[in-house]
């Protein structure tokens, strides 16, 4: 009989306490070191410090780890400005000033995309940038109920956890939604169930703030004049059921301006738009500029949302075809597009993702194509784009690995990426968005 050796596993690391060097750091502004032979990503560690960090997971080739003590510190580390920053999860790069986060975003990215694509080194253009503090129009307010105090928490996530951090401000919203916390926080306690309302959702679209009341029992007449009496310049919206809407005053449509194209675009309280304004306005400037549009261009918008980028494109171009997986999304840009005069806009609803089915639109008469797709990024659609082989292809991301990814394919096909650009939308967030142009070689 053969008696087998079995290696005895190792005990997991979850939950220890250990001391790291940083060496450097990725993307999202991990820091990375090493630990028994495995890649060890801590957060809110930075490149030269020594740390003591809790592992929250520990895995056959890496683990991670959060920051608990820095026992020598980085000469980028900076006082958080947010006093609740040490347990909110909503900023992650609250330890690092403004210029170190962009930098340092940047550097990652970069060494994310080279090692991906094995290009040598990358075009990279003056990053987009707009106020540090007060930019964000829209945002997602979490609601708890604790039985046992009888109290309420109203704020957001604590980072990697399901705990609610009660808030009465958040420096990166905007000055005019900031009254959503201290208002939920006097009506709530008002209402006859206290666990009627899960979560509310907060939004500037101009200068009218919209409320967003999510709620798994019905509200009375009475108890939704409760949340208008305490904050009446609010417009108060109730979500009995995911996307069916009631407004408790007057139906009013949400809306925002594009100032420099001189275009006004309606949307749905749950449709999705930039939560930063003087960025959206930016990177919509710069996409036109980019891609040189002229009054003889036919030009494809893939993931197109309610015509953010194609209404402007459609003042130029020749014409203009939209494709967005969302069918309501797509009427809403037909609508736009007729709100603001525009008669060379046409629209379809498609699965991107999925192989493309023989239409109109899917024929290679297009020269200049736009995509701007979700944080899962353009896989099997730019697979597709390839064969309409359009002269250049502007890419517009929200996450790099998926952006990464994506080029590749891109470059296996013949393109080659001319320009490449950070738009800082999230600032104190390990987000940066990407705009990239590539060209048919």
């Amino acid at each position: 009989m053969v008696n087998i050796y079995k290696a005895k596993p190792k005990a997991s690391l979850q939950g220890k306490a250990l001391t790291l060097t940083i060496n450097r750091s990725d993307y999202e502004v991990h820091g990375i070191s090493q630990y028994d032979g495995k890649i060890a990503f801590v957060s809110a560690a930075l490149p030269g410090e020594q740390v003591r960090v809790s592992v929250t997971e520990d895995k056959a080739g890496f683990i991670k780890a959060t920051t608990t003590q820095v026992l020598q510190a980085s000469p980028l580390r900076i006082t958080a400005p947010c006093q609740y920053a040490a347990h909110c999860g909503g900023c992650q790069l609250q330890h690092l000033a403004p210029q170190s986060q962009r930098q340092l975003k940047q550097q990652g990215i970069d060494q994310l995309i080279r090692h991906q694509t094995g290009l040598v080194s990358l075009p990279w253009q003056p990053m987009l940038m707009a106020a540090d503090t007060g930019y964000r129009r829209r945002a997602r307010i979490s609601i708890w109920y604790d039985k046992k105090q009888r109290r309420f928490a109203v704020g957001f996530r604590r980072q990697a956890d399901k705990q609610i951090i009660g808030l009465d401000h958040c420096m990166v919203l905007s000055g005019k939604l900031t009254p959503v916390f201290n208002v939920l926080q006097q009506v709530l306690p008002q209402l006859a169930e206290p666990t009627a309302v899960t979560h509310a959702e907060v939004l500037q679209a101009d200068e009218t703030v919209f409320v967003i009341v999510r709620h798994v029992k019905a509200l009375s007449a009475e108890q939704q004049q409760l949340f208008i009496a305490a904050w009446p310049e609010a417009v108060w919206i109730g979500e009995g059921e995911p996307g069916q809407f009631t407004y408790w005053q007057q139906v009013v449509t949400p809306q925002y301006q594009l100032p420099l194209q001189q275009l006004t675009l309606q949307f749905a309280p749950d449709d999705f738009i930039q939560v930063n304004a003087s960025l959206n306005q930016q990177m919509v400037t710069q996409a036109l500029d980019w891609l040189n549009i002229a009054a003889t261009d036919q030009v494809l918008d893939l993931y197109a949302g309610i015509g953010n980028f194609t209404l402007a494109i459609a003042q130029r171009a020749k014409t203009v075809h939209a494709l967005e997986g969302v069918a309501k999304m797509v009427q809403q840009l037909a609508t736009n597009a007729k709100l603001n005069g525009l008669s060379n806009v046409t629209a379809s609803q498609a699965d991107l993702h999925l192989p493309w089915p023989k239409a109109p639109w899917n024929q290679p008469v297009y020269n200049k194509v736009l995509l701007d797709p979700a944080r899962a990024g353009a896989l099997g659609a730019a697979e597709q784009l390839v064969k309409l082989k359009p002269a250049q292809i502007l890419y517009v991301s929200c996450n790099a690995a998926t952006f990464a990814r994506d080029a590749k394919v891109l470059l296996q096909h013949g393109y080659q990426l001319d320009k490449i650009g950070g738009v800082d939308m999230f600032t104190y967030t390990s987000h940066l968005e990407l705009m990239a142009l590539f060209s048919k070689q």
